[in-house]
This record gives C-alpha cells, structure tokens and sequence, in this order.
C-alpha cells in the first residue's frame, strides 16, 4: 500500500511537471531565490519553511520546521501500543541538487530531527515527558519547482508550487543504539522505545507540497 502511494504520488509529480515543461524553455537558465512554505505542517499544528537559491541548475535550501504533532492516534501500530503521543518540536536542515530539466531537481539532504514523548493525551510539559532524542538523517528528496504563471506580467508571475518524494532515512541518533526505555503509561512496566524515523507511518518515506514565491534577478 505504502509503495503504491508513493508510485502514484510520483506519477502526478511527473504529470504536473509535464504541463509546465511546455511553459518553460529548456536553454533558459535563471538565478533565483525561492521562500516556500509546507502544507502539511499546518494538520499537524506545526510550520514550516524552506528558503533555496537556484544558481544556474543548481539548487541550494535550507528548511525549518517547528511543533509538529503526533497524537497516539497518528503513529504506527508499535508505537501506538505504547500509549504515548509524539512532538516533533523542530527538524532542520539542508540540501544540494541540481535540476535534471527546468522543473524537476534531486537533492542529497542532511537533517535533524528532535523527539520528545509523553503519555497519550497529556500536557506536553517538561513534568510529563518520558525521553527525547535527536536523529540524523540523510536521504535523498525528488522536487518539482513549478510556475504556473511565469509568463504573465504581474504579481502572479512569482508563485511557485513545489510537490515533493523525500526518502530521509535515520542513520544516527543521540541514543545508545538508538533505543532507549521508559515506564510505559498506565501499568508501570518498563517498554523500549526505538528511535523513530521522520516518514509517514514511522518509515523514511516523506510526501509534501509546498507553496510560494519566487524572485528571478538574472536570466542569460
């Protein structure tokens, strides 16, 4: 199931980046700064934004995003029966691509990521917390950069649209072999807690749209 959202996720990538292709010109080469801001962080009562400058093909971002927020009833099964809710209070990072056409880039992108846990539906405070731990991770990410309107004439000629495929697996954290326990809610007993990956579902895998604009200072 997962696989086939993200063939289809990929496909509607490729079918929005078709439409524009036919706006843009393949031998046009621009500078530009990008300002980007997440659709999905707002479901989950967190933000997001994401800044790139695009030199010739290449593309260079950083990205912040604060307060994310898992209720029990938002994480996997494994965690779910550990009785806790999750707050994502921050992940950052950057990336590096490079544009394969004038729509679509790959970027290699180190992140970080903070977690911190409670029981489910408690206060999110220091005084319930059962643990946090930071991780790292380095994937790779598929974008499209569109402009619908970038031949027209006015205000509109900047907005940008930018689907993405993000695969950022966790390969380190700040826990002794990235586990650690804690006195599970509700029965005292002890349980351990895997570090968790970034990606829907507790998988690498993360799916986006951001929206935004864009500024071209330079065109050859």
């Amino acid at each position: 199931m997962k696989r086939r959202v993200v063939v289809l996720t990929m496909v509607s990538l490729l079918g929005m980046g078709s439409r524009a292709l036919a706006q843009e010109s393949s031998d046009t080469k621009e500078y530009r700064v990008n300002l980007l801001f997440g659709l999905n962080q707002p479901l989950l009562g967190g933000f997001n934004v994401e800044g790139n400058f695009i030199y010739d093909r290449w593309i260079f971002d950083y990205s912040h995003g604060v307060n994310l927020q898992f209720d029990n009833a938002l994480l996997d099964a494994a965690n779910q029966a550990q009785g806790i809710d999750v707050l994502v209070p921050w992940t950052t990072g950057f990336g590096i691509g490079y544009f394969m056409n004038d729509w679509l880039n790959l970027r290699l992108e180190p992140k970080w990521h903070r977690f911190e846990l409670f029981p489910m539906g408690t206060e999110q405070t220091t005084a319930n917390s059962l643990g946090g731990y930071t991780t790292f991770s380095m994937g790779a990410g598929l974008y499209a950069n569109l402009r619908p309107f970038k031949r027209q004439e006015n205000f509109l000629k900047g907005f940008t649209v930018a689907p993405s495929i993000r695969y950022w697996p966790r390969v380190g954290s700040s826990l002794d072999n990235h586990a650690f326990t804690f006195e599970q809610p509700g029965n005292g007993g002890m349980i351990e807690h895997e570090a968790m990956q970034v990606g829907v579902n507790n998988t690498p895998w993360v799916l986006n749209v951001s929206v935004g604009y864009s500024l071209s200072w330079l065109k050859k």
